[in-house]
């Protein structure tokens, strides 16, 4: 038997774009921060006030009418039939749903998390004509070691915000002032506060041109990178890029699937290939709808807080490393601060077109292919599929770092924080 070919190279390959679109190609600070409607007439938290080249401070404040309003779509909501099945294998029980319907309209505190990402300093600025939001967290240490993390899909910056002070401030988390980073953690454009892209072309290489120019814009010389999910595609893009300044790279998911499927695999090749299968067959429904036809779901999402949570939460239990359920790996009201940013800011459709605009691209498969810039990466447990490191060495001739951790799935900074923290501490130290 064959093996290569008797795990249907289909499963994965008619995925198409998404990963497939993977396969790449080789200031000034204003003086005041604007919220969501403070500037230029926005009606709501959907409405985003321009920006320029200028660096310009941004505060999350979403009007009270807008947090009123979701509550009441929610306690009127039309509930489909129960199913067939009370499990997860159609997708989101109706027990399920509902709690997290239930707690979302009556016990969850957005007010709470503005206070929470308040706190770290916001900024926007124009990039290649679109409003780019980030987070840029300073070190009080001395030669903190600039790092860009990039989020995913259905994540944001949200996945961050656990992680931020445990990398400015190491000494307070068990590690040394010489470990200390700082922080830069953009929305990728169409995603939580960046602008939505008005024309088509914004793929991944396009955001690692707009991210290397952030760095640049922000004063860094020297600086790494970090991703998953499509932050992942973002970084990887960046270590093809190969801009000024980046002297490494690190991601969570490796994109470095082989063009050839080996005869006789290694048996953790043969886990890699399977769980790539796998995906294929019984998790990609999401990745094709939006890879496809982006904004025919994104109307849904758009009018349904419902929708737009179970879409999200679906993903929550599917990808993170738990019991059964996703309660288990990420708090609730984490989950539903980052599902309430898809909501308020109105990106379920702006934020699915980075699988149809990827899908335009290049060759299918998990791969993003050959990169020369020094490239780690971490394995979590519960990833997609689990790389193996030869793939790795064979596709980054210049593989510095390694290692494969117990705990954790596809949302590794939002599930193990404190991981997550201590492999960039770990794996970043040689480019101090």
């Amino acid at each position: 038997m064959n093996f290569a070919n008797d795990v249907s190279r289909r499963d994965f390959l008619k995925l198409g774009a998404g990963t497939a679109a993977l396969a790449l190609p080789a200031a000034s600070i204003g003086a005041s921060a604007h919220g969501l409607f403070e500037r230029g007439g926005a009606r709501s938290s959907s409405d985003l006030p321009p920006t320029t080249e200028a660096i310009t401070p941004f505060l999350v404040n979403v009007p009270e009418q807008e947090i009123r309003e979701l509550r009441n779509r929610l306690k009127q909501t039309r509930w489909p039939d129960a199913g067939t099945v009370s499990d997860w294998s159609q997708g989101v029980p109706m027990e399920k749903a509902r709690r997290l319907v239930m707690h979302w309209a009556n016990e969850h505190d957005w007010r709470k998390f503005e206070r929470r990402i308040n706190a770290f300093p916001q900024f926007r600025t124009r990039i290649d004509g679109l409003g780019i939001h980030f987070i840029h967290a300073k070190s009080k240490h001395a030669n903190a070691l600039p790092i860009i993390l990039t989020h995913g899909w259905p994540g944001s910056v949200v996945e961050f915000l656990e992680v931020i002070e445990r990398l400015t401030n190491p000494t307070a988390f068990g590690g040394t002032a010489e470990e200390a980073f700082d922080v830069v953690v953009p929305s990728q454009p169409g995603f939580g506060f960046s602008d939505k892209p008005t024309e088509q072309g914004w793929d991944v290489m396009r955001t690692a041109k707009a991210w290397a120019t952030l760095m640049q814009r922000l004063g860094y010389t020297k600086w790494v990178a970090q991703g998953g999910d499509w932050g992942s595609g973002v970084t990887h893009a960046l270590g093809h890029l190969k801009p000024q300044g980046l002297v490494a790279a690190h991601v969570n998911w490796p994109l470095v699937f082989p063009d050839k499927l080996p005869d006789n695999p290694t048996p953790e090749e043969k886990r890699a290939i399977e769980a790539a299968g796998k995906f294929a067959r019984e998790e990609s429904g999401y990745f094709l709808e939006q890879a496809t036809k982006p904004q025919t779901i994104g109307y849904s999402l758009a009018d349904s807080p419902v929708g737009q949570a179970c879409w999200i939460y679906e993903k929550f239990q599917a990808w993170t490393d738990n019991h059964g359920n996703p309660e288990d790996a990420l708090p609730i009201d984490a989950m539903l601060d980052n599902i309430s940013l898809y909501w308020f800011t109105n990106t379920s459709a702006s934020s699915a077109r980075i699988y149809w605009q990827n899908s335009r691209n290049g060759p299918t498969g998990f791969t993003a292919g050959r990169i020369d810039l020094p490239m780690g990466a971490t394995i979590f447990p519960k990833e997609i599929y689990r790389a193996p490191k030869a793939w790795a060495e064979a596709a980054w001739p210049n593989l510095f770092y390694w290692n494969e951790v117990e705990h954790g799935g596809h949302f590794a900074a939002f599930e193990q924080p404190q991981i997550f923290s201590e492999e960039m501490r770990k794996a970043f130290k040689v480019w101090r």
